[in-house]
């Protein structure tokens, strides 16, 4: 019998060294790459689905249907990253030879976890149906969104007041009135134009409000400072005294002259009688003495919710068309674009040719129609959305899907 003799195989460090640094390479080259295209993913995914919700919501007002809202409220991804190394040995007895097996590998994997709110309750009934602040106006003209693009969708119309303020008319922006749809449109557009040759100021009024006036008392240190932090200024004046005031920002006010040229107690006297306005609307006032003052007009622009801006854009695919209109006389120069619908959303039996947003519901296709116009106000369209939805905690029951 021919005893087989075993033999251990010991492999010296300059063998494992590479094959053990090799491996850390691999590992080191999957995660991060992984990490970075499953992360933008992630984001293109959930702004995919808002922009599909929101063609979602204009096809349900089109067919007659009622709106409703899902969000992605959070999304919790684990990556795992494996890396392996092996090495063997064996013996071929015939040709004496030794053979040595290395292997080095590593693997990614990814378990995300998914929570979707329907949106529902008084508190979001409230938000969708609330018209828009002031504020959010001010913001997206102060972005270098286009003002008659912002009105035109953002609008419901403009009510014309006396100097007093007192009612005298409501400029609908609907194209079921004829006219004062005109109206609303050749506004817009004088807006624009004053813009354009930047001689529209959009912007809050803001100005000094006096709470302590002329004090002989020196403020103590501790004063000061309390002052500061709550949003309050010290003010030692030339007489000795000392006044106590802070700096508030007031209403919004589209005008064709400079509100900041106005002196304090300007400022302050116009936002006081403008103050009483709702905060859904945006004061305006064209004086006859300015640039553009052929068009004069003073009164406010009554802002939609976020409802009333999804129906008035599915309205207008079949219902209620807008429709071409001219700019008006009075405005002496050419505004850069004047589309006839403030957002055209077009419908089709077979998907759009372009890489725009759609959505498919009741066999037909919703697509955002593929022009600069178009896409920039649908995209004003999802600032607002957000905007209106906010915070989605406690609006709903959220559902968590496990990948």
């Amino acid at each position: 019998m021919t005893k087989v003799r075993s033999r251990s195989w010991i492999f010296p460090a300059w063998v494992l060294v590479p094959v053990v640094s090799a491996a850390i390479a691999v590992g080191g080259c999957v995660g991060p790459p992984v990490l970075k295209q499953q992360v933008i993913a992630y984001d293109e995914v959930t702004s995919e689905i808002e922009q599909a919700l929101l063609l979602l919501n204009i096809a349900r007002v089109d067919n007659g249907r009622t709106v409703h809202f899902t969000t992605t409220s959070s999304i919790a991804a684990t990556f795992d990253w494996t890396t392996t190394v092996g090495a063997s040995g064996r013996l071929n007895r015939a040709a004496q030879t030794n053979f040595f097996d290395l292997s080095l590998g590593s693997s990614a994997s990814e378990n995300p976890t998914f929570s979707i709110v329907p949106i529902s309750g008084e508190d979001f009934t409230q938000r969708i149906l609330t018209p828009f602040r002031d504020d959010t106006f001010e913001f997206l003209v102060f972005q270098g969104g286009a003002i008659d693009r912002v009105m035109r969708l953002m609008a419901s119309g403009v009510e014309v007041q006396n100097p007093d303020g007192s009612f005298v008319r409501f400029i609908e922006n609907n194209p079921d009135r004829n006219e004062e749809y005109e109206e609303f449109r050749r506004l817009a557009m004088h807006l624009r134009w004053l813009n354009e040759n930047r001689q529209l100021f959009v912007r809050s009024l803001v100005f000094e409000q006096l709470l302590v006036k002329e004090s002989r008392e020196v403020p103590s240190p501790e004063e000061f400072n309390n002052a500061f932090s709550k949003g309050l200024e010290w003010r030692r004046n030339p007489n000795g005294t000392y006044d106590l005031f802070r700096v508030r920002a007031g209403a919004t006010v589209v005008t064709n002259f400079d509100p900041m040229a106005l002196t304090d107690q300007q400022r302050f006297e116009l936002n006081e009688r403008i103050k009483n306005n709702p905060k859904g609307v945006v004061y305006v006032e064209i004086r006859p003495d300015r640039p553009g003052g052929d068009f004069a007009i003073q009164g406010a622009i009554k802002l939609r919710s976020i409802l009333q801006i999804l129906t008035f854009v599915a309205n207008s695919i079949r219902t209620n068309p807008e429709f071409d209109v001219s700019p008006d006389p009075r405005t002496k120069g050419a505004v850069s674009a004047n589309p006839p619908r403030s957002l055209q959303i077009n419908v089709t039996d077979g998907a759009p040719a372009s890489s725009v947003a759609s959505f498919y519901y009741e066999g037909r296709y919703y697509s955002v129609n593929d022009t600069v116009w178009d896409r920039a106000t649908f995209a004003m369209l999802g600032d607002l959305f957000q905007t209106a939805v906010g915070d989605v905690e406690d609006v709903g029951i959220p559902i968590t899907i496990s990948k």
